[in-house]
């Protein structure tokens, strides 16, 4: 089949089906395109002249080029136009009625060995299947928007499906540039049924105020090298749409991740549908406009004057202690660095030289700066010698006892009205803080590793935290060019509560031999533009670390959804940690 194809009917021109009509035109088919009504021809033809200018005016495509392809496209709005066509993409609205509607009546106009494909991102395959006389020719072929873009296809094949159509998509998706993966018949598939569960967990972060939608957005941005941040996604695919992906899913799983946030609802309702009405999450110019409105950026660091800051002590000497004294005495501050031994101090500021004389061979750093931020850090194995400084940041192991020490050592030398932080990613502050008598000097201040490339910082804020000690937080993350995010003293702050649902999420799709670990890391990839699939990420954290940050959110949170997957368990129990051991979910 896939050789004989030349000429592709597509029904629906809205985003997705014009965007499918470019991508075959593109590959030299002839495409027949088919809409209800000449209004919806005419946006059709409208999306596909916008565009190829685009792509014209980026030098993707000459105007000789430009015209051949629009050149390819026939417009129409009857289906019996598609009685000699090789095959059909259906990109209609995500309804299974209207899908059954036009499945059918293609079954009466097209050839009995034309293979159907739809492009629905949630609904059942088998179920649209069985409105036709050849279910065993009927996959899901599911693009991502904007398709001409995007590379990934999710071929999705049903219990009937037969084997050979299942092999010629494939190689017809790859003959269009595509990437395919091979997947079962499950609300979702693979991309939307990780993306969306961590898109409804973001909803229901913002609806709790946990956070706010910046700091959300900004947190999986900074922190996670996401092209967008998940509110922001939302407002961009639709609420209405999301909305129903999650019905679907819900409906299917019964997870109550999945149920929709009621905050979505009520959105909805209001109209407000994200970009498309020009304000869902975020408030936007005007419709269809990807301009946010700047006067809408909401705040909640209350404007009190910080604590001055010049002197700062670091405590541990490890990767995120002395990566956190290079930022600050790169930026001008000095540095106390407390260590256990002098010869652990001094391996650390070694660390810490090798890493700024790096630094001047990229040549992002002059010698002399490098030379001035080295001079500006010293180590010391006294607590005696933090007793002047103004802010103090602890960076030793992720046990609560040997924290609670520190801060109890802390609490008896250094001055009054400094501020304590720890750079814990898990656990909670307010523990920290109870070990000392000032609690309400005492704030997280979580780095992200390698600390002198990554923006974000996680300012957290317990219940006793003060005001101007989260407006300190604040202005230092600034002066030494971070970017801060706010949340309160939750399990996994913003990044981690979010991002670890979803890795779980996908071990337990491995688990349910629905897709293969490469197959799942592919589709978030192409299919989402992550940085990293959720099993190259598990792997690079390592599997122990992970299961334990899964286990906090669990304890703390007590939802189902958040259970460690057996398999992560059983993997951790063997000893396959990820790439530190040389095998994890992958061998290395």
């Amino acid at each position: 089949m896939a050789r004989d194809i030349s000429t592709v009917g597509v029904v629906g021109l809205g985003t997705m089906g014009a965007g499918i009509a470019e991508v075959l035109a593109r590959s030299g088919l002839d495409v027949v395109t088919v809409e209800l009504d000449d209004a919806g021809v005419a946006r059709g033809r409208g999306h596909l002249e916008h565009s190829t200018e685009r792509a014209l005016s980026g030098g993707k495509l000459d105007s000789a080029g430009r015209e051949a392809l629009l050149g390819r496209i026939r417009y129409s709005t009857s289906l019996s136009d598609l009685s000699e066509v090789d095959l059909v993409i259906e990109a209609i609205p995500e309804s299974l009625e209207l899908k059954a509607d036009v499945f059918a009546e293609l079954d009466k106009i097209t050839r009995p060995e034309v293979v159907f494909a739809s492009n629905t991102s949630s609904l059942s395959i088998t179920e649209i299947g069985v409105h036709t006389a050849r279910p065993g020719k009927v996959v899901g072929m599911h693009f991502f928007n904007p398709a001409p873009v995007l590379k990934l296809v999710e071929i999705v094949k049903t219990v009937v499906t037969e084997p050979e159509v299942v092999t010629e998509v494939v190689e017809f998706a790859e003959r269009l540039g595509k990437v395919p993966v091979v997947i079962g018949d499950r609300a979702g598939f693979i991309a939307n049924a990780l993306l969306f569960g961590y898109l409804n967990h973001a909803v229901r972060m913002y609806e709790q105020r946990y956070a706010t939608r910046e700091d959300l957005d900004a947190a999986m941005r900074f922190g996670c090298g996401y092209p967008m941040g998940p509110l922001a996604l939302l407002d961009l695919i639709g609420l209405d749409t999301a909305n129903e992906i999650l019905d679907t899913m819900y409906h299917q799983s019964r997870n109550r991740l999945h149920a929709p946030a009621p905050l979505l609802k009520q959105m909805i309702t209001a109209g407000m549908l994200g970009r498309k009405t020009g304000r869902g999450f975020y408030t936007y110019d005007a419709p269809d406009s990807p301009n946010v409105v700047s006067s809408d950026v909401v705040s909640t660091v209350e404007s009190v004057p910080p604590r001055p800051v010049a002197k700062v002590g670091v405590v541990g000497t490890g990767t995120m202690a002395t990566g956190i004294a290079e930022v600050f005495a790169k930026r001008g501050l000095d540095v106390v660095l407390r260590a256990r031994s002098l010869e652990k101090a001094q391996a650390s500021v070694a660390r810490v030289k090798k890493s700024l004389d790096k630094a001047v061979v990229k040549g992002k750093l002059s010698e002399e700066d490098a030379a001035l931020a080295l001079a500006r850090i010293t180590p010391v194995t006294d607590f005696e010698a933090l007793a002047d400084v103004d802010l103090v940041i602890e960076a030793v192991a992720e046990e609560l006892p040997v924290k609670q020490a520190v801060f109890a050592a802390l609490d008896e030398v250094v001055r009054p009205g400094a501020v304590l932080a720890t750079t814990t990613s898990s656990l909670p502050v307010i523990e920290c803080a109870a070990s000392t008598s000032r609690p309400s000097d005492v704030v997280g201040l979580h780095f992200f590793n390698p600390a002198p490339v990554m923006k974000l910082v996680e300012v957290v804020s317990t219940i006793a935290t003060a005001p101007d000690v989260v407006a300190t937080a604040s202005a230092v993350c600034a002066a030494v060019g971070k970017h801060a995010v706010h949340c309160g003293d939750h399990a996994g702050f913003i990044v981690n509560a979010l991002l670890f649902p979803y890795l779980n999420d996908a071990v337990k799709m491995l688990e349910a031999h629905y897709a293969g670990a490469n197959d799942i890391d592919t589709a978030m990839k192409v299919g989402c533009g992550l940085p990293m699939g959720p099993f190259e990420l598990l792997d690079v954290v390592g599997l122990d670390v992970s299961l334990a940050i899964q286990r906090t959110l669990y304890n703390e949170f007590r939802e189902e959804g958040f259970a460690p997957a057996p398999l992560l368990e059983h993997l951790v129990t063997a000893g396959r940690l990820g790439r530190k051991t040389g095998k994890g979910f992958k061998d290395y």
